[in-house]
This record gives C-alpha cells, structure tokens and sequence, in this order.
C-alpha cells in the first residue's frame, strides 16, 4: 500500500509537471507565431511598397493646364476586359474654373508615343473629380511608363 501511494504521487507530480512543460511549450510556440507573423506582415508591406514606387508612372500636366490652375491627384491605371493596361483614372483639382477637352498622351520607358485619347474636363474652382481617360485597346500602360495631359 505504501508503495502503491508512492507511485501514484510520483505519477501525479509527472503528469502535473508534464502539463505545465506543455502549455509553456504551447505559450512559447504562440509567441514564436507572433514574432514571425509580425515579420512576415512586416515584410510584405515593405516589399508592397517597393512595388507600389517600381510600378508608378509619371503624369505630367502640361504648363498651360498648370496656369489654368489643374492640379493632379492621385491616379490608378486599370486594364479592361482585354487585359491590357489601359484605363488612367486621375483625380484632378480646380483651382479655378475649367471646361476643356484633354489630351492624354502615353509613352513607354524609351519615350515613344503608345497611346493616347480625349477626354472633356469640367470644374469649378475648389471641385475635385475623377476622370477616366480611356485608351485605345491595344494600349498597354506599362509600368514607369509616363503620361502627357495637354
């Protein structure tokens, strides 16, 4: 009998010892998941945003739009339906007043002419819209690419 309370003491410590090394296994484990989710969240955004600085292209106002008080906003390039790259949406800011039709004019990296399209711009002074300039189908805006509005 006293024996068997031995042993069952014994047993009893190991279990209870042998969950205790468990869970703070299992807390190890979580906080290494932590770490390493964290990094790798960490990671992605930095490489996001180094793909997000590779993949801009230029817009260039021309410097009568620019005295005529346009100012640019931010802009995004879609592709269609086709797949190409040839949507630009850009969201333009009226100092002043302004009716006109535009012209948008895509360049490659080696400056020759891809593209271009026409699009009627109206404002009031302080109005911020966007516009969609769509580009023929076969354009493809190609990444640094760079963008001409007269």
């Amino acid at each position: 009998m006293k024996y068997f309370r031995l042993l069952l003491t014994i047993t009893l410590i190991l279990f209870l010892s042998c969950d205790r090394i468990s869970n703070k296994a299992k807390e190890g484990i979580n906080r290494g998941g932590e770490v390493v989710g964290e990094s790798a969240t960490e990671f992605f955004d930095g490489v996001s945003d180094g793909v997000d600085k590779t993949l801009d292209c230029e817009i260039i106002f021309s410097e009568e739009l620019l005295n005529k008080g346009l100012k640019k906003g931010v802009y995004d390039i879609e592709s269609q339906p086709v797949g190409n790259n040839n949507k630009l949406i850009l969201y333009i800011i009226f100092e002043k007043d302004f009716s006109k039709e535009l012209i948008a004019k895509a360049y490659n990296k080696k400056n020759q002419e891809i593209g271009r399209t026409k699009v009627m711009v109206e404002g009031k002074a302080g109005d911020a819209i966007y516009f969609d300039f769509l580009f023929d189908k076969r354009t493809d805006i190609g990444y640094r690419n760079k963008i001409v509005i007269e």
